[in-house]
């Protein structure tokens, strides 16, 4: 956001042994009578309101488990529609906001699973389950009774006026209604078969493609014998490339394994130019090899059915579609967004590739080498050089005061002086694999939610970081018309993948994981700091191109000299950073932003252009170099995420007509640094961080997210804060 055949069923006990509950002596098929007293269909129980059942999940208990539920979930629906009152909030709105509970708890055990231990039976699990649970979505959204006890509230709200509601309630009663009809509410029943068929393919199809790259990251590996071609790699990447090996098997005695925490520190700093462009290939080339994970068929086929069920829906596109719930609204909007950056960006990449080119050109001359050109698995390498020229800074020289536990306490520390939450490891809960920790987060002594940190990559577990609510908070300011919404606690999750090391010593990270760092734990404290009554209303369930602000304004603290001098220490010698490489750091601040911007950017560009047409008939290679070249994208570098392995776009609706929402949303996070830069306390300003809390972090989706802005920040985003953030743009 991503080797060995998957563990067939019968070794799955083994592949998966930090699931903790023992496997049966003869294997039983679990059956929707024998799981109902399963724990996966139970609430939860233990302390802080109850927990995940990590400790009892059955995996073969699930796919039965999904019957019961859903089954039970459908039960919910149906009260709601046929009860024979009159529709109220209450009975209506309320009611929709806690049915289905235990099918929402299995889900979040599930998907904990699908994305973290996703081997033996996982796989075909959740092949057979998607589609059950989009026709289950379908059958409330075109549910004709429940869609009319809907209007019926929003009418006497809104038109009649003859109920007042309170400004969160109106808002839930109005979005749910908004929801129903984007989602079909109001077809014809042959229309909504239709749809319920295009949807059921869809979840089939974004399994299969999430599936495929999982099996791409876990087939390529590139081995490694010779340590000398490891020169210019650290000690404890080599050391990390050498745990990788083990656990791949040991076909060498090094690899590189096929995710971007292996791929980034080999391409930046390995001198070995074959190898790096095997890793890059292996890297970018991710289910776009041919043979049976490759994605660019099952590529197609979710675009057309994309662009069918727009057409379907009354809208001209899928993008269209998408982003109708956004702050952008259009995709017009989102486009003048991205081409106001994308020119500056790529002429920066001139500029970038210039300067790395003619120190390649010297290095060659003085060598008596033939001159190379710089190509995609070139830049990395050469920008590090031409960062040590222009600032006198080598990242290498950064990654020893980088320790994965020190950014770790960095964060919280951040959290505590910031938003006054307190972080303290507990033990004895349920977790579903040995690396994870949780905490207890606090306020003043009051608890406030638990925080699962899971931080290395393993076997089955998709690349990249996340993060993941299991508990929404709800229950704030509840009332007596408030009925049946629970008082409830945030639970979330942080997931990465940084790899261990094979000795006792720290976790060393690079500048860019430590940055991914603080952006996942910036999502995890919006769901912490939530303080809302409805639960779809709690944290992180905001607009698509307004969730990320919370959690890219947090990477603004990692180089702060506050956080740095107290947890930049060196791994050997417990130093703190030097006062003068940490001046070096701040001063080189916008290098590369060229770079960075446009492999991003590149990216969203595509996205939309790719869903505001039925693409169903193109070539998806062919597509993607001929838009890339139509908007001048340089051949110095790749997209961050080609098309064929772009889990974004392809493995759910979420990101897709969306991957826009990054800069949407670092536009909003420019001109709220700005706010911090400019405040007495600068970053760790009282006033402001009480501001961000209280007007972004704990409304949730209780007010349009134009309005939330503009609370906290005293008036409406300046896009031109966005351009000076990257360097494109003369500080005011």
């Amino acid at each position: 956001m991503l080797s060995a055949p998957l563990a067939s069923p019968a070794n799955y006990a083994a592949a998966a042994e930090p699931l903790t509950s023992e496997p049966n002596e003869t294997p039983v098929t679990a059956t929707p009578e024998t799981v109902k007293s399963s724990d996966l269909l139970k609430p939860w129980t233990g302390p802080y309101g109850g927990v995940p059942p990590f400790k009892s999940v059955r995996v073969d208990e699930f796919a039965a488990a999904f019957d019961v539920a859903i089954a039970k979930a459908q039960q919910d629906i149906e009260a709601i529609a046929n009860n024979p009152d009159p529709p109220t909030f209450a009975n209506t709105l309320l009611a929709l906001e806690t049915a289905g509970e235990e099918l929402d708890r299995l889900e979040t055990v599930f998907d904990v699973h699908s994305s973290n231990l996703n081997v033996g039976p996982i796989p075909d699990i959740e092949r057979a389950v998607s589609p059950k649970l989009s026709a289950h979505s379908d059958s409330i959204t075109q549910n004709r009774k429940l869609f009319a006890r809907i209007e019926a509230v929003y009418s006497d709200v809104f038109e009649n006026k003859t109920v007042t509601l309170g400004d969160d309630a109106r808002r839930l009663l109005e979005e749910t209604r908004k929801e129903f009809v984007r989602r079909g509410a109001r077809l014809s029943d042959a229309d909504k078969a239709k749809l319920s068929q295009i949807n059921a393919r869809l979840a089939r199809l974004f399994t299969d493609f999430n599936q495929n790259v999982l099996e791409e990251e876990k087939g390529h590996v590139t081995w490694i014998d010779d340590k000398a071609d490891l020169a210019g790699l650290s000690e404890s990447t080599i050391e990390s490339m050498a745990t990788a090996a083990k656990e791949k098997g040991g076909k060498a005695a090094y690899a590189v394994t096929n995710t971007r925490s292996s791929m980034d520190p080999f391409l930046t700093y390995a001198e070995n130019r074959d190898l790096r462009e095997k890793v890059w290939r292996n890297f970018y080339y991710r289910c776009d090899n041919g043979g049976p994970h490759d994605n660019k068929n099952v590529i197609r086929e979710i675009l057309h059915l994309r662009a069918q069920r727009a057409a379907l829906l009354g809208y001209p596109t899928h993008a269209h579609w998408r982003m109708e719930s956004t702050m952008a609204a259009k995709p017009e909007a989102a486009m003048e967004l991205m081409m106001r950056v994308w020119h500056p960006a790529i002429a920066r990449v001139a500029d970038e590739v210039a300067d790395m080119q003619r120190i390649a050109d010297a290095e060659a001359e003085a060598s008596g080498s033939p001159k190379i050109k710089i190509e995609p698995w070139d830049y990395r390498f050469y920008a590090e050089k031409v960062r040590k020229e222009k600032y006198d800074l080598d990242m290498s020289e950064v990654r020893p005061y980088l320790q994965l536990d020190k950014m770790r306490e960095a964060m919280m520390y951040c959290a505590e002086r910031l938003f006054d939450l307190h972080f303290e490891e507990v033990n004895g809960l349920p977790t579903f694999h040995p690396d994870v920790t949780v905490y207890e987060v606090t306020r003043n002594g009051e608890h406030v939610g638990l925080f699962y940190l899971d931080p290395f990559a393993r076997e089955g577990k998709r690349s990249g970081a996340w993060m993941t609510d299991y508990r929404e908070q709800s229950g704030v300011g509840l009332s007596d018309e408030d009925v049946g919404i629970p008082v409830s606690t945030s639970i979330v999750s942080n997931n990465s993948n940084f790899i261990a090391s094979s000795g006792d010593g720290p976790i060393l990270i690079s500048w860019d994981d430590a940055t991914t760092l603080f952006h996942e734990f910036g999502h995890a404290l919006h769901g912490l700091s939530s303080r809302v009554r409805y639960p779809s209303q709690s944290g992180t369930n905001v607009a698509r191109d307004f969730v990320e602000f919370p959690s890219q304004i947090l990477e603004h603290w990692l180089s702060t000299p506050d956080v740095l001098s107290k947890f930049a220490t060196h791994y050997e010698t417990g130093e703190p950073m030097p006062a003068e490489l940490l001046e070096k750091i701040q001063r080189s601040a916008k290098f590369n932003s060229g770079f960075e911007t446009t492999e991003y950017l590149a990216c969203a560009i595509l996205d939309m252009k790719l869903h505001e047409t039925d693409a169903s008939e193109i070539d998806i290679s062919q597509f993607e170099s001929e838009q890339l070249a139509a908007i001048g994208m340089p051949s110095e570098l790749p997209m961050r995420h080609r098309l064929p392995h772009f889990s974004h776009l392809f493995s759910s609706d979420a990101y897709s007509a969306g991957y826009y929402s990054y800069l949407w949303s670092d536009a909003l996070t420019a001109d709220a640094a700005e706010m911090f830069e400019q405040s007495e306390g600068g970053y760790f300003d009282e006033v402001v961080a009480d501001k961000l809390r209280d007007h972004v972090l704990s409304v949730g989706d209780t007010i349009d997210p134009a309005e939330t802005y503009r609370a906290f920040r005293g008036r409406d985003v300046d896009t031109s804060a966005l351009l000076r953030k990257r360097g494109f743009a003369p500080a005011e």
